[in-house]
């Protein structure tokens, strides 16, 4: 679990930077931030994307996944919980609030949605190899940096978010590893990807998406790649 302590350890100190930075910039230069950080994210988020291995298990995976998540109203709790989370450690005001609950909503999703999250946390858990893991914790130091100065403290609690959704890779590695397989990681990365561009939008103000409502898509993804694979072989001439 060390890697991932180091992963969560790394966003607190990478958020706190740009909490830092965000105090000091005036509102036309956070303007400059948010669309920065869009950008960015929406070059991740397109690159994630394009490595499905059928954009119809993309496509189902984001329908049916954004189904059950507006059913279970699931961005609403996430977003309550920020909230929560703001009034117990700031006494910001309402709009400060939101800000800080769409950080940590942002940032959760940003920081766990990708296939290395996943693939480096079994190989932590089961080989004890630390690389992608320590990869990661870089590149999302700095991407806190940038979302802490744009949205604020929110980004912070992120850290808790990586601890237990990592941490539960490394720990369930052994028997998860051989569900998912290498289909099912590239669809997992592929619609985490979908829902980084998707937060992209909304920081670029091309549209507002809720996005937590999406994240069923990351557990679908894996399913119906694992479906595809048993019906090509039941029926070849659908390869």
């Amino acid at each position: 679990m060390i890697a991932i302590y180091i992963n969560s350890i790394v966003v607190v100190v990478g958020a706190l930077i740009g909490l830092l930075i965000g105090s000091r910039l005036k509102e036309e230069f956070k303007q400059v931030v948010f669309a920065s950080s869009g950008l960015v994210t929406l070059v991740i988020g397109i690159k994630m994307a394009l490595e499905t291995r059928s954009f119809l298990i993309l496509l189902f995976s984001i329908i049916v996944g954004g189904i059950l998540g507006y059913a279970l109203k699931i961005e609403p709790s996430i977003l309550k919980l920020g909230d929560w989370l703001e009034s117990k450690t700031t006494k910001g005001n309402q709009k400060e609030g939101s800000m800080f609950a769409r950080g940590f909503l942002n940032s959760s999703v940003l920081f766990c949605s990708g296939a290395m999250s996943v693939v480096g946390s079994i190989a932590a858990g089961t080989q004890q190899d630390y690389t992608l893991i320590l990869i990661k914790s870089v590149m999302d130091g700095a991407m806190a940096i940038i979302f802490a100065a744009a949205y604020g403290a929110g980004v912070i609690f992120s850290s808790v978010v990586i601890l237990l959704y990592q941490g539960f890779f490394v720990i369930a590695g052994d028997w998860i590893a051989p569900l998912l397989g290498e289909m099912g990681l590239a669809e997992l990365s592929a619609s985490g990807g979908v829902l980084l561009i998707m937060i992209a939008f909304g920081l670029i103000d091309v549209r507002q998406f809720k996005t937590g409502n999406f994240l069923p898509a990351l557990l679908f993804a894996p399913i119906f790649s694992k479906v595809a694979i048993y019906l090509v072989q039941l029926f070849p001439f659908l390869s």
